[in-house]
């Protein structure tokens, strides 16, 4: 497939499809917000604040974006400020179309009391409430009013306000210095919220930041004070975090919404998507799907309309709303915006990485913001571990250290099924269980199954065991080594093996790989951490043609639709096609990672090499 083909599966364009769902982000009053967060990101755009959306500005969207499906949320700013009698309006004007599909007002909750309930109830009784909350008290530190003071007392009342009346929010979590190495504390606390249902961590990637926010007037308000005073250090702001850091804060959070049961109450994010991703679901969220920057647009009060908020403005403004602006002006404007072909060329990247099933390509403005401060790498990188991690935690929750490996890699095979493990399972470890005959036939290039074919989607094999009288005959010779030692010496259940075919070049070369089927999740954390220290240790000694991969993976049975966590064993080319150096070298690459097996063992329960984070 031609790459523009595929970055279109990663980032679909608005005119791809004319039923496409968009979202759209009201900025009902700008940037003015009645109380004034060091970290704010809106009020950095500097843009004019004061006025407020419209009726008739909102009464346009139908039109504007062709009868799509809209989800629209209330945001600023604070929307809140725009008063109780022009919510009210809005609020009447949006229920009464039936193209919004979902409505939700993101607040920091500082105004909230029970008029504000009743005029919600009154007016859009399903309106979805978000709240602006940065954890615990430590970790609020940077939401403060003008004066300086502390924002979590007053967002606490509304919580508990939420909780009298029977309503639930969702909590939007910035994370920053103050809550890393907490993530159990923190979660915790939130949880305790009755009204609290679920729990979005964003970060703050702030470290290219070093201007303060403009501000109107001759006297310097407390709370800029307290944000110069973050700005005056090396590294970036006092709040900004890196995105190892970030990727370490939510994995232990993602471990302790699993270990603790908080799943069952509390949806998570980025976990959930992330977990979807890794079990082939699809999501709605931007950053793990292909519904990103031109699906998402930003109304402001002086009729500025562009793209995601969290684009850099003026640049990610397409167009000025009017009664006589439609979908071609806004189509066109995408296709001209330079912003977001630079956003969009951004995932060139992704074309070739092994990961852009799961991942999506993750969020175009901060890789945009990443890229600029030479950190593209870092926040591709994080990614990954995310991923790798929240796998790692699917396999086995009551083994979470595996979390912290950064040798075992999620690499998903497209097909990779079983007509039956439990019964394959039941059989492998019972001598005595009735065993079938099998059909074996060898190709001109070696490959042994039912077909006698080359090439894995041509093959079809047996599942055999080692108490199966035809089990050394159906071992291709390459890879029997590796599987005596794995079957025989830490007796592990292999599910698939390859010894490796070097093809005649109308197809693709098959690489040397093991699967390996752990019992239960115990036996899969001893396992994942033992190769792991194998893997670590030959990995000097190998032929520069091959390197190993330890790879998570999903089997699926065919019987009960369940997929079981797996790890499979690759020795891989190093260069990008298996060719004739990475086949010359790999008895030796094999040879090299006996050995290391041979070193090491899952019985004795060691950790992996990976140093686990500091606290």
């Amino acid at each position: 497939m031609h790459p523009t083909e595929l970055i279109g599966h990663l980032y679909r364009s608005l005119d791809a499809s004319d039923e496409d769902a968009v979202s759209v982000i009201l900025k009902v009053r700008g940037e003015t917000c009645d109380i004034d967060c060091l970290h704010c990101y809106e009020k950095r755009k500097e843009g004019p604040g004061g006025a407020r959306i419209s009726d008739d500005q909102v009464q346009l969207l139908p039109n504007l974006f062709a009868g799509r499906p809209l989800a629209i949320e209330l945001h600023g700013g604070e929307p809140l400020t725009a008063g109780k009698d022009h919510i009210a309006q809005l609020l009447r004007t949006l229920a009464g179309m039936p193209q919004v599909k979902r409505l939700s007002l993101q607040t920091n909750g500082v105004q909230l009391d029970a008029e504000w309930l009743d005029l919600f109830d009154a007016h859009y009784p399903g309106l979805e409430l978000g709240i602006s909350l940065d954890g615990d008290p430590e970790g609020n530190r940077w939401r403060v009013g003008y004066d300086g003071d502390p924002t979590y007392p007053r967002v606490v009342r509304a919580l508990e306000l939420l909780a009298e009346r029977g309503r639930t929010c969702g909590i939007i979590t910035t994370v920053t210095p103050a809550v890393l190495g907490r993530p159990a504390e923190v979660l915790d606390h939130l949880a305790a919220f009755t009204a609290v249902t679920s729990v979005s961590v964003v970060p703050c990637f702030d470290t290219a930041v070093t201007r303060p926010t403009t501000y109107t007037g001759s006297r310097r308000p407390p709370s800029r004070a307290l944000q110069q005073a973050a700005l005056d250090r090396p590294g970036g702001p006092a709040w900004a975090i890196t995105p190892d850091q970030y990727t370490d804060f939510v994995l232990g959070l993602t471990q302790h919404w699993i270990t603790t049961g908080l799943f069952r109450r509390l949806k998570l994010s980025p976990a959930v998507p992330t977990i979807r991703r890794l079990r082939g679901l699809g999501v709605s969220f931007c950053h793990f799907s292909d519904m990103k920057c031109d699906h998402v647009f930003t109304l402001y009060p002086d009729g500025r309309l562009g793209s995601c908020d969290e684009l850099p403005w003026p640049q990610a403004q397409l167009t000025h709303l009017t009664p006589t602006t439609g979908p071609a002006d806004i189509t066109t404007a995408q296709r001209d915006s330079n912003l977001l072909r630079q956003g969009k060329g951004l995932m060139t990247a992704c074309v070739t990485c092994d990961y852009r099933s799961t991942c999506g390509g993750g969020c175009i403005a901060t890789r945009w913001r990443m890229n600029l401060a030479g950190q593209h790498d870092a926040y591709c990188d994080h990614r990954i571990r995310l991923i790798d991690g929240t796998a790692a935690l699917l396999a086995d929750p009551a083994h979470p250290d595996g979390a912290w490996c950064r040798t075992a890699r999620w690499r998903p095979t497209p097909v990779n099924r079983m007509r039956d493990v439990h019964a394959f399972l039941a059989t492998w470890d019972d001598p005595q269980a009735a065993r079938h005959l099998a059909q074996l036939v060898t190709s001109a290039f070696g490959n042994i199954n039912t077909t006698g074919l080359p090439g894995p989607t041509a093959q079809s094999a047996d599942d055999l065991d080692p108490a199966h009288p035809q089990w050394n005959d159906a071992i291709e010779p390459g890879i029997k080594p590796l599987v005596d030692h794995l079957t025989g010496r830490w007796h592990l259940v292999t599910y698939d093996s390859c010894e490796g075919h070097h093809y005649d070049g109308t197809r693709r070369s098959q690489t040397r790989e093991v699967g390996l089927l752990p019992r239960d999740g115990a036996e899969y954390a001893a396992t994942a951490a033992a190769l792991c220290r194998a893997a670590t240790r030959c990995a000097p000694a190998l032929p520069p043609a091959v390197r190993l991969l330890v790879a998570r993976n999903n089997l699926t049975c065919e019987t009960t639709g369940r997929t079981h966590p797996v790890l499979d064993l690759r020795l891989l080319p190093t260069s990008e096609m298996p060719g004739a150096a990475y086949f010359a070298a790999l008895d030796d690459a094999t040879a090299q990672l006996l050995a290391a097996l041979d070193a090491e063992t899952p019985v004795d329960q060691r950790p992996c090499a990976c140093p686990l984070p500091v606290a």
